[in-house]
């Protein structure tokens, strides 16, 4: 979190920087100045431009006459990716994730079962870049926003797991979205496995055991962010 911390304080400086011209030519800004464009100590202005420019993201010149500065090709494409990261998020069709928080619950112990078939998990593997532990987790969402939200995500794509048929049955297509647990684990969120669960109900895989890995008991609280595709 800290590093995250400095790097957005780092584009907000790089940002300030640019909007006095420093991205298309050499200027003459003071820390003072600065300061107040960032609404902070000039101590702190100070300490910021040291940063950037031990990153390489601007080159800073200390004259009689006062500071001049640069911004760099390195830092310039710093700024073309913030431009392109809040260009998609502003043009996307969908939001690029979603949050989903539900409450651990034991299941009816199915799911081993239907990821453990091989054609599904042939396709698991192949379209999701993981072998599922055999089982999935089984979260209830618990208030509107979730049960809400979890029924608007099956209008955003998805990526498909065909369904198949063996001597004995027929087992359905399933949607899958990529998904990360607790902010910790990569897996995927899967829908209709098993249709005797209502829309409150996810079901959640990955390569591990999430119970033990997370160590997770029924009545935790589970988060869930469900990255959409582009």
């Amino acid at each position: 979190m800290a590093a995250e911390k400095h790097e957005w304080r780092n584009l907000f400086t790089l940002l300030k920087l640019a909007e006095m011209g420093a991205h298309r030519r050499t200027a003459k800004i003071s820390s003072e100045y600065l300061a107040r464009k960032l609404d902070a100590s000039q101590q702190t202005a100070s300490r910021y431009l040291i940063e950037l420019d031990n990153k390489g993201w601007i080159k800073r010149t200390i004259t009689p006459d006062g500071c001049l500065i640069k911004i760099t090709e390195v830092g310039l494409k710093e700024l073309k990716r913030l431009y392109s990261n809040l260009r998609f998020l502003m043009e996307a069709e969908y939001p690029p994730s979603i949050t989903l928080e539900g409450v651990v619950f034991t299941g009816l112990g199915e799911g081993a079962y239907y990821i453990s078939r091989e054609p599904y998990r042939k396709q698991f593997i192949e379209k999701l870049g993981f072998d599922p532990y055999p089982g999935t987790l089984n979260l209830k969402l618990t208030t509107d926003y979730d049960v809400k939200t979890r029924s608007e995500l099956e209008a955003y794509p998805a990526i498909e797991i065909e369904g198949f048929k063996n001597e004995n049955r027929t087992f359905g297509p399933v949607k899958t979205y990529p998904a990360i647990i607790e902010n910790k684990v990569k897996g995927a969120l899967v829908l209709a496995l098993r249709s005797h669960y209502d829309a409150s109900v996810i079901e959640v895989i990955a390569s591990v055991f999430l119970r033990k890995h997370l160590k997770l008991k029924d009545g935790h609280k589970v988060k869930v962010e469900v990255l959409t595709l582009p």
